[in-house]
């Protein structure tokens, strides 16, 4: 199974975010789980990628040329892709993932999340989406979406397009099911 994790290239304010990338990249590994995510060594991109390989997982990392010395592309991965654009690395993600997963991260994690949220809107891919909403990170999020389907904005099925788990370890139990 290859799961596709959408992150922040910072670490963020919170010690619980690094944990929880380092969690999760331990338990993929463990589940034998192949993380594909945007091939950064810095913020929780690399947490994560880093754990991953510690634990003898698979990494695919697709980043575009511009950003690959900018996050500091990440050379001791499974495989690096080098793509051309950011269409091209969201594209190439969503071709290698049967699974997405979005942890804390800024507005490239929010607009990868909601690219693949109205594609699956919108009958492009059929493919499930996780928010790993640790320390509760995502709860304001959560409550707007919530907010746009009380406004008729959202419909109640698109909104429950996403699940929303707390921790690592209720995300695999969930893959694993």
């Amino acid at each position: 199974m290859n799961v596709c994790v959408f992150c922040g290239s910072s670490l963020g304010d919170n010690s619980v975010f690094q944990d929880t990338a380092e969690s999760l990249g331990a338990s993929f590994a463990g589940a034998g789980i192949t993380l594909v995510y945007g091939g950064g060594n810095i913020g929780l991109m690399g947490v994560l990628a880093n754990a991953v390989m510690r634990g003898g997982g698979d990494v695919i990392g697709i980043i575009p040329e511009f950003l690959l010395k900018r996050e500091v592309g990440h050379r001791g991965l499974t495989r690096l892709e080098v793509v051309q654009s950011m269409h091209e690395r969201k594209r190439r993600m969503a071709e290698l993932a049967d699974v997405f997963v979005a942890l804390p991260g800024g507005w490239g994690t929010l607009e990868e999340l909601a690219e693949i949220l109205t594609w699956n809107q919108l009958g492009l891919i059929a493919r499930p989406v996780y928010l790993l909403n640790c320390d509760g990170f995502y709860d304001a999020l959560v409550d707007q979406m919530s907010k746009m389907v009380s406004h008729g904005f959202l419909s109640r099925e698109s909104f429950n397009l996403i699940s929303i788990v707390d921790n690592p370890s209720e995300l695999v139990r969930r893959l694993r099911s």
